[in-house]
């Protein structure tokens, strides 16, 4: 039994060596199954090309996998949505459809959907490869709809590499991220957003609910349709266009993928497409998902393998998507879901609870995407901390290249809601911050769209509340907000500056957005006031908004302007519980917090390698809020001491205002030329 590098670089995974290389061993061996006849991944994953509508030389062909039907017939405007002969589909064997029609029988925007039949019943459906999915404004009902229009989409941008370092995502959703009441649409987010993402310093976007949902309001996480971009946002040459301007302004674009489970609707998903109830998911007690109201897939189906491949090589070739976001990994990995586990130790790794099926899956998905586009980003929205997750296949890992560091927004909520300012403790703060796997590398982040969600509270608003909504106007001195705004920086520096991987931001949260998200629904009489983004809050002057960008930009900045800042390893300089002062230094870099809500710090000591320093950036700035008691001009030597100067380091001494945070980079020697 050979070892692997995963093993190696972590012995107290050694007692789970035959478990981690059986999974390994799993992946290839089912690899070698699926491309058998096809060479390889990239090569088997074309299902879409094959199922689904498509244009042909002579006309149109539609194709569909539905082994339990017994009938199915076309049936949409062409039809007067009636079943006719003419639009009958033939049964070609291992329960395939199909269908040739000629080029005057279907027209681009033509709606249609299938009428399927089977032992004992019939019902409308959605096509599982439909790439195009509309909803009838009036009756609400979904169709599929023929898209074929006469030119294709030109992409403008012809190379772009997304290998960004450090990665900075910002997270957004399409349908909010307008500033009216109503749903945005990607021509808005390109002309309107993109741009101020741009300027902000992200390198690249996260973008929620582009697979087609049917409920908007489950921000969506219930796909219906897996390869239709969601049409209430726009035309899939919109969308294009959203992409390909983004790459124009150096910005790599990041679907958020739901391939973890499935919305329930049988008309608009894909719950019975033919009958029956075991096609794509589960067939027994294990099919309906015990906590999102929704269905499991059943990843030892090689059918269902080719579709969800597939999809990922859709997503990738077709709209140019730079990687994905798996969304609920978790979920994935364990037949409990990991619902109500402690995953206290590594045993529950290895307990036999696991999906190997879907650890194989999200394996040969990695080793697709890669195939695919070598550069491309993959991320695991994952809480149980499984090792290996984000280890490359070949190492023995699942694959991905990040996992998201999702322990850090729990840790200051916790903090935010438990410990008042006094009992803040560096110790802890850096612990939480840099506590991961060595081999792995995370997403780290104060808040995503989670956080902002009705029925939880953003970062702000549980800083300041209510007092928003009074005193956030320049030159209202309320202590509630300075309180808030200077301990807003601190938290967002203090993440950013102990990346091992990556940043994220939820759009809007970067200055500070009021509020929370709450999607029209019944509860709310279907309003969209809180399913916006208040952009002008941070576009007016008057207001405090601007002090909380400018910063975020700047700190932004600061962390872009080193290479590979992210690889820098973080050396802890100091940490005193008792004063809440924390440093520590990645590179030429010095970060410094006085988390302390009362004492300012005059000539404070903290040991730091030999040298000048030089201040780059401080929260206490009057451009960021602070109350400039920071004279940033002044340069800072370190001082000697007998006892550590011969070790390399010496006392540097700080004017340290209460919560406030400074960040220092050390003066490179001038090299004197010899005469």
């Amino acid at each position: 039994m050979k070892s692997l590098p995963i093993l190696k670089n972590d012995p107290w995974l050694e007692p789970f060596a035959d478990a981690i290389i059986g999974r390994h061993e799993d992946a290839l061996r089912k690899e070698t199954e699926l491309v058998a006849d096809a060479g390889t991944l990239t090569d088997f994953a074309n299902a879409h090309k094959f199922f689904g509508l498509h244009r042909t030389k002579s006309g149109w062909v539609f194709r569909e996998w539905a082994p339990n039907a017994t009938d199915i017939v076309l049936i949409g405007d062409f039809s007067n949505w009636q079943e006719l002969v003419k639009y009958r589909l033939k049964h070609i064997g291992n329960g395939v459809w199909e269908i040739n029609l000629k080029e005057k029988d279907l027209k681009h925007g033509d709606l249609y959907k299938m009428m399927v039949h089977w032992d004992g019943g019939m019902g409308e459906r959605i096509p599982a490869y439909a790439n195009r999915v509309v909803q009838d404004e009036k009756s609400a009902i979904f169709s599929a709809q023929v898209w074929e229009p006469e030119e294709a989409y030109k992409w403008k941008t012809r190379r772009f590499s997304s290998k960004t370092s450090p990665l900075l995502i910002y997270e957004c959703h399409i349908g909010m991220a307008q500033e009216r009441e109503g749903v945005g649409t990607y021509t808005e987010f390109r002309d309107l957003v993109l741009p101020r993402i741009a300027k902000d310093g992200y390198n690249a976007i996260q973008i929620m609910a582009i697979q087609e949902h049917p409920y908007y309001g489950s921000f969506g996480y219930h796909v219906s349709s897996f390869f239709a971009p969601s049409s209430r946002f726009g035309t899939p040459e919109e969308l294009k266009s959203l992409i390909d301007t983004a790459h124009s302004m150096g910005i790599a674009v990041i679907m958020d993928i739901v391939h973890s489970h499935a919305v329930k609707n049988e008309v608009e998903g894909l719950g019975r497409l033919d009958g029956s109830y075991n096609q794509y998911f589960y067939g027994d007690d294990r099919r309906e998902h015990p906590a999102w109201d929704s269905l499991c897939f059943d990843y030892g189906k090689n059918e269902v393998l080719h579709f969800l491949l597939s999809n990922c090589k859709y997503w990738i070739e077709e709209f140019r998507f730079d990687g994905f976001r798996f969304d609920g990994v978790t979920s994935m990995l364990y037949y409990n879901h990991g619902l109500g586990q402690a995953f206290g130790s590594y045993d529950d790794y290895y307990n036999g609870g696991q999906d190997t099926n879907a650890i194989t899956y999200l394996t040969l998905a990695n080793k697709l995407i890669h195939e695919l586009n070598p550069k491309a980003i993959t991320i695991a929205e994952e809480m149980s901390g499984m090792p290996g997750l984000a280890i490359p296949v070949e190492d023995g890992g699942i694959g991905f290249d990040y996992r998201m560091a999702m322990g850090v927004p729990d840790y200051w909520i916790k903090m935010l809601k438990e410990k008042k300012d006094e009992d803040w403790h560096p110790t802890s703060i850096f612990w939480e911050l840099t506590n991961r796997r060595a081999d792995e590398k995370t997403i780290s982040y104060v808040e995503s769209h989670d956080q902002a969600l009705v029925g939880d509270k953003t970062v702000i608003f549980r800083l300041i509340d209510d007092k928003m909504y009074w005193h956030m106007m320049k030159g209202d001195d309320d202590m509630t907000v300075a309180r808030g705004i200077a301990l807003h920086k601190m938290i967002r520096l203090v993440t950013l500056a102990t990346i091992n991987g990556g940043y994220l931001n939820f759009m809007g949260n970067e200055f500070g957005h009021p509020e929370w998200i709450d999607f029209p629904r019944e509860g709310n009489g279907w309003s969209y006031k809180y399913a916006r983004r208040q952009w002008d809050l941070v576009d007016r002057e008057e207001l405090k908004y601007g002090y909380l960008n400018d910063f975020d930009n700047a700190m932004i900045d600061i962390v872009k302007s080193i290479r590979d800042f992210q690889a820098k390893s973080v050396e802890k300089l100091w940490e005193k519980d008792d004063d809440q002062v924390l440093a520590f230094k990645r590179g030429d870099l010095v970060f410094v917090f006085n988390f302390n809500p009362f004492k300012s710090f005059s000539g404070y000591g903290l040991l730091a390698p030999k040298g000048e320093y030089e201040v780059v950036l401080s929260t206490d700035n009057p451009q960021f809020g602070g109350y400039g008691n920071i004279d940033e001009t002044i340069s800072h030597l370190t001082q000697h001491d007998a006892l550590y100067s011969p070790l390399g380091v010496e006392w540097l001494k700080l004017y340290l205002p209460a919560r406030s945070a400074l960040v220092l980079r050390k003066k490179r020697a001038r090299r004197v030329k010899k005469q």
